[in-house]
């Protein structure tokens, strides 16, 4: 078996390299062959992260076979035991086995028990969420009311007059008008009938509505439940027929048939300023002539206003014919230079940033909830690995998007030299396009592109500056 070592510069651990020496040896005791050591040093550039390295490292070996990551003991994955935990489900979800050379057990047996240990100690905290227990077990409201209640006298939900009209709209929408999500949704802001924040409904807000058994009076939180602890709005009969109709439209799992569009997260709907979503599907028809069954792929650009919210008429373009469009847009100079796209991009670059550190913090957040559920045995052990990788699988991606915005947000590149780079792709674009493969266009396209507006007659190309 193959195995990586990972340390972390430690006060109260050897050095980094006596514990690769103590590393080597436990290799040799063990029988494992050393496939590569990861440090992580306080001296290191930000740039350098050792754990960082060690998950790229192990995306490239997964087709190599079965890995081993050896690390002192569970602090040395994290600073912290969430962060810890976090990375013991991270280097898992990539098909590695994490042990501790202490005693060459799996991480995640000490990972339960120094998590139960921990929470048995912060008795404050259950001591906190306890008297929340007890407020919920009395119908008391917690947190935010759902729309239709505000939190009246004794903590109880009341009706709010004007939202609660709404949310029986809803209902009757569905239930009698036979109506689906989507075209509620559609109904409620072509009605001007605005969400509490004044914002428009989508789908999800809407599906959210019809789920929520706070309308037949039944007040949940805490995994308690209070049966008329406020007025309803529904009754249980409508609410129970919503319920059944709800599962029978959910539509069947399939594997859908994906690619990626050059065009992802640039084209946006001249009609509605949305984003334009890229749409594979597969149509099949009987020829009339013989009878014969046949079938094609369509690739295509969609408002996602039409699909989510309902409120962009149906605009979409054939995807190879919108990127031919949009290439020869280049190619003939019809681009438009947008103004003060430095300060937009890098505005834009720190909205991104913070909103996937917020991610961050609810993932972890979650995990903490799975431990806690974990050690105090509301789940077994295999549940938790289960939700830990699929959390772990989310944290991946979003530290590697993370990393992405930080590179982006590092570069000090002069204008003459962004121009140079941005001359060079726009040269590639215009004299070596067929010859570039996917990639290569879509890294091209996004050198060049701010964004591209579209309309049923025609495009409008923006360059970034």
């Amino acid at each position: 078996m193959r195995a990586i070592g990972y340390f972390r510069e430690r006060k109260d651990k050897m050095p980094l390299a006596e514990q690769s020496k103590a590393f080597l040896e436990f290799c040799r005791r063990n029988g494992y062959e050393a496939a590569a050591v990861f440090l992580e040093s306080t001296q290191m550039p930000d740039e350098v992260v050792g754990f960082q390295q060690l998950v790229g490292f192990l995306r490239n070996q997964r087709q190599r076979g079965f890995m081993l990551v050896a690390v002192p003991d569970l602090a040395g994955l994290g600073d912290d035991l969430t962060e810890s935990a976090r990375r013991y489900f991270e280097l898992s979800s990539l098909g590695a086995s994490v042990v501790t050379m202490d005693d060459g057990d799996d991480a995640g047996t000490e990972l339960l028990t120094q998590w139960a240990a921990a929470r048995k100690n912060g008795r404050l905290g259950e001591r906190v969420r306890a008297a929340m227990r007890r407020k919920a077990v009395k119908g008391e409201a917690l947190g935010r009311p759902p729309y239709g209640y505000c939190v009246g006298p004794r903590r109880r939900l009341q009706v709010v007059p004007e939202e609660g009209s709404v949310v029986r709209y809803i209902f009757r929408l569905y239930i009698k008008d036979g109506l689906g999500i989507r075209r509620i949704a559609r109904r409620l802001n072509e009605e001007a009938l605005h969400t509490r924040r004044g914002g428009l409904w989508s789908m999800v807000t809407v599906r959210d509505i019809l789920r929520n058994r706070a309308y037949v009076g039944t007040y949940s939180r805490f995994g308690v439940r209070v049966p008329a602890s406020h007025p309803p709005l529904i009754s249980p009969a409508d609410f129970g027929r919503v319920q059944e109709q709800l599962d029978q439209r959910r539509p069947k799992s399939v594997v859908r048939e994906t690619s990626r569009f050059l065009l992802s997260g640039l084209a946006h709907c001249g009609y509605c300023g949305n984003k334009m979503i890229g749409v594979t599907r597969r149509q099949r028809w009987q020829r009339r002539s013989d009878g014969e069954m046949r079938s094609a792929l369509y690739r295509y650009y969609q408002c996602e206003s039409r699909t989510n919210r309902s409120l962009c008429d149906y605009h979409t373009r054939r995807a190879e014919a919108l990127d031919d469009e949009v290439q020869s847009a280049l190619v003939s100079g019809q681009a438009e230079m947008p103004g003060s796209v430095a300060d937009d991009e890098r505005a834009r670059v720190e909205a991104q940033t913070k909103k996937l550190r917020d991610k961050m913090r609810r993932l972890d957040r979650r995990l903490e909830q799975y431990l806690d559920a974990a050690s105090s045995g509301r789940i077994n052990d295999e549940r938790l690995r289960s939700l830990g990788l699929e959390v772990a699988g989310e944290q991946l991606s979003t530290e590697e998007a993370l990393a992405e915005r930080r590179r982006l947000a590092q570069q000090r590149t002069s204008v003459a030299e962004r121009r140079q780079r941005q001359q060079d792709a726009l040269t590639r674009c215009r004299e070596q396009w067929e010859q570039l493969t996917f990639p290569e266009r879509y890294e091209v396209l996004r050198q060049l592109l701010e964004r591209v507006v579209v309309r049923d007659d025609g495009v409008e190309v923006f360059l970034r500056l």
